[in-house]
């Protein structure tokens, strides 16, 4: 994964709303159709790392399961943030794909196995 792209993903899921840490990891994982699997691990650096950016906001709550949970919630110095990262992931998407061809005259094309 591109460095930035769980933090531009986890900002994405809060989009929507507040969300504690296991939501916003199933989200993820539901969204990408089960490609992408964020472990806790990565996850709650990461919110932590946003949090002390001050792209997210956290308070403790009750989940869906009546559990104490830690919430969060995206900023509006986070909503920026996402729109930045957002134009930059294209940009970098739409470079990647160039190089992998799957893109003539600014069309996107499918590359098949045939064509490598």
């Amino acid at each position: 994964m591109l460095k930035g792209t769980l933090d531009m993903m986890i900002l994405r899921t809060l989009v929507t709303g507040d969300a504690h840490g296991h939501t916003i990891a199933k989200v993820i994982e539901h969204t990408s159709e089960d490609v992408l699997e964020v472990e806790q691990g990565s996850l709650y650096p990461a919110l932590h790392r946003l949090e002390d950016r001050g792209w997210l906001s956290s308070y403790w709550g009750l989940s869906e399961n009546n559990r104490k949970a830690k919430f969060y919630r995206l900023t509006e110095t986070g909503r920026k943030q996402l729109i930045h990262e957002t134009n930059r992931w294209r940009q970098m998407a739409r470079a990647i794909g160039l190089v992998m061809g799957e893109y003539v005259m600014g069309e996107k094309t499918l590359a098949g196995e045939n064509d490598l």
